[in-house]
């Protein structure tokens, strides 16, 4: 999640940084969890009506109690994991083979507490979770398996392990996500090292606080283990917190930013994560963001519009330009394909009414902004057409034509600031005036043109061919206003 965050720009680098610090002592609940309730008691006996219970909650209308049935879900199911973990393990006096093989392992001094770190981090890199493997440890710890010290080089060896969680989200996220996840690395890491220097006076430390409680011999392994769990990220963070402007340095140095010199050379996505279709609230941020990318492309594609129709009529520069707006067509089409796709997956979620209409509202823009690449690419067909009828522009049509763009380029930039302020703003008056100045000019120009026609003779042709292009030019403010009224719906 916290890698999500970082992806969608909710957190900084610096904060995710904290936040993964304090996820790092959150998860130690779970090995607590297991210890006080999975071993005096078989809590599996009462998961299955509890389950049940879960199921009934999970089909309410009310958000809060489908969230409460997952919680209880959760649970029913991690103990009914313990339980089966705890019947699969062999009694070790009816397997003397295997009490020798472990302790044929657990007799090389530090490095069995290396071979050990080294598989309890295999082990939580194959389950991709260190709840599971420290229930799995704990398990182990319990059947008699592993003495103490090996199952906390375990948890340590886990600990480095669960780090491959984030670092597996942030292979598709920005180069932020996989600095956060990077971070969690160092992190969790260093922690490591330090313990390995001074391991067996840190395992006789947590021995000594379990001394402390009173607890019979059997609970104080189980308890100390989750103990050492605890204090290790407890002390790593209080350590570690001093130096995150560091870690943050180490990572940014290590993940460069990649230059982008041409950001829109494709139709390629830059911030939707589908990783993070399960989050639907999140995604909806990716998404936001995709689409305003998106109406930045195509305002992109504005300034080669205006080349093509003022070097209309020359041979070296016009089909470069016209090449262009036919690339941005396809990358309108691309880009619409994508994000319409993402956002029908996201839809299958459950969302709720104001996320439904977000996505609504975002295919609608989406389908505008596509209709601008067509009407870009249909412009510069109009003007190859003119050409192969051997018609050129008058510098008359050119200049009134490049007029008529700079007032779409102010709807442009109304409509982008409207995408980009979208929680904010209360009404569209700026998209209006533009739409509004678009369609005067509009007419302004076809009135001046239909009263000289008569007057025109043999350049009635070139007269056709410059009132639809300055028909499309509008039919592109109208595309603009459509998607600042879609931005409306939202509020």
């Amino acid at each position: 999640m916290v890698v999500g965050f970082v992806s969608a720009g909710l957190l900084t680098l610096s904060q995710a940084i904290g936040v993964i610090m304090g996820a790092n002592i959150g998860t130690t609940m779970t090995a607590w969890i297991i210890s006080i309730f999975g071993f005096k008691a078989d809590i599996s006996a009462l998961a299955v009506p509890l389950m049940t219970v879960g199921v009934i909650l999970s089909m309410s209308k009310k958000d809060k109690l489908r969230n409460i049935s997952e919680l209880i879900m959760g649970f029913c199911l991690l103990f009914l994991g313990l339980s089966l973990m705890k019947g699969s393990v062999p009694n070790l006096s009816e397997t003397p083979q295997v009490l020798e093989f472990i302790t044929k392992w657990s007799g090389h001094g530090f490095a069995s507490v290396l071979l050990f770190l080294v598989f309890g981090t295999v082990l939580t890199l194959i389950l991709q979770s260190s709840s599971a493997t420290v229930a799995l440890t704990l398990v182990f710890l319990d059947m008699g398996w592993l003495k103490f010290d090996m199952a906390a080089a375990m948890v340590l060896g886990e600990n480095i392990g669960t780090t491959i969680t984030a670092n597996i989200a942030a292979a598709v996220g920005n180069t932020n996500a996989r600095r956060a996840a990077l971070a969690h690395t160092v992190f969790n890491v260093f922690g490591v090292l330090w313990v390995l220097t001074i391991f067996h006076p840190f395992v006789s430390f947590i021995q000594w606080i379990i001394s402390q409680m009173g607890v019979d011999e059997a609970t104080s392994m189980v308890y100390g283990i989750s103990m050492l769990h605890t204090v290790f990220n407890i002390i790593n963070t209080f350590i570690m917190i001093w130096f995150t402007k560091l870690i943050e340095k180490i990572v940014t140095s290590v993940i460069k930013d990649k230059e982008d010199t041409e950001p829109y050379s494709d139709g390629r996505i830059k911030y939707i994560d589908y990783g993070l279709i399960s989050t639907p609230e999140l995604a909806l941020v990716e998404s936001s963001k995709e689409v305003i990318r998106f109406g930045k492309v195509m305002n992109n594609a504005l300034a080669y519009l205006e080349d093509a129709i003022t070097y209309a009529d020359n041979e070296d520069r016009f089909p470069g330009y016209r090449e262009k707006l036919v690339k941005y067509e396809e990358i309108s089409d691309n880009l619409e394909y994508e994000i319409v796709n993402f956002l029908n997956d996201l839809g299958k979620n459950h969302l709720s009414d104001d996320s439904k209409a977000l996505v609504r509202s975002q295919i609608r823009i989406c389908g505008e902004l596509e209709s601008l690449g067509d009407s870009g690419e249909s412009i510069s067909r109009s003007l190859l057409k003119m050409k192969a009828f051997g018609r050129v522009l008058s510098p008359e049509h050119v200049a009134k034509l490049c007029k008529m763009i700079g007032y779409v380029s102010q709807a442009y930039e109304d409509m982008i600031w409207n995408l980009e302020n979208a929680d904010k703003i209360r009404d569209i008056r700026n998209a209006e005036t533009a739409e509004a100045d678009i369609n005067a000019y509009r007419d302004e120009c076809r009135d001046m043109e239909l009263k000289e026609i008569d007057t025109k003779g043999d350049a009635y042709f070139e007269t056709v061919f410059y009132l639809n292009i300055l028909e499309q030019l509008e039919k592109m403010g109208d595309y603009l206003i459509n998607i600042s009224q879609s931005i409306r719906i939202r509020e």
